[in-house]
């Protein structure tokens, strides 16, 4: 049990560490348009972020997929910042209206692009076979799921607070938080040392 704990605190730390908020500013991206009433979608996305994730790590223990790192250093804001217009060009629109299988296909894809960011480190906190490092990979991506969970549920509180309390509109809240997220997720574009090589 108390190895359990290692790896599912670990998983927890990847997604809550505050010096790498670029997986915290994707939930948002990706929650921002939905509310409480939508929980079984956002429930399935968030999972699907997590699956890719973990399909990613998988790929990288048995050594089958190696990405450079700066290359995904790019890339992981990249998709930040095309969730985040995304939601730009569909902000007031239901968002059941969006057709499911290409936005469950995307978040499956961007959840590769996060978990290849990892895969380095992940395979060094671990030793052993490729074999031996399944169980803590599963007990790793339940921390992630976990962590998750709890941010979506944050951004759905503060949704619901701003549309209640604060009478924004649900499109409004979404060009607002969708502006935000791109303002933040630009400048790690443009400062990414890929441009420097």
């Amino acid at each position: 049990m108390s190895e359990f704990w290692i790896y599912f605190q670990i998983g927890l730390k990847h997604v809550l560490d505050i010096n790498a908020y670029d997986h915290v500013l994707f939930l948002m991206a990706l929650a921002i348009p939905y509310s409480f009433k939508d929980w079984k979608r956002i429930l399935l996305l968030v999972s699907l972020f997590t699956l890719g994730h973990t399909v990613a790590l998988v790929l990288s223990v048995f050594e089958i997929v190696t990405v450079k790192a700066h290359i995904v250093e790019l890339l992981i804001p990249v998709t930040i910042l095309l969730t985040a217009v995304f939601n730009l060009f569909n902000s007031g629109k239901s968002a059941k209206n969006n057709k499911v299988s290409m936005v469950f296909f995307t978040t499956l894809f961007f959840g590769v692009i996060h978990g290849l960011g990892f895969s380095n480190y992940f395979k060094t906190i671990l030793g052993g076979s490729a074999l031996s490092k399944i169980l803590p990979l599963a007990e790793f991506a339940l921390g992630i799921e976990g962590a998750q969970i709890a941010v979506v549920f944050t951004i759905l509180i503060l949704s619901y607070i701003a549309q209640t309390v604060f009478r924004f509109s649900k499109r409004d809240w979404t060009l607002v938080m969708s502006a935000f997220v791109i303002g933040v997720v630009v400048p790690m574009i443009i400062e990414n040392e890929i441009w420097i090589r």
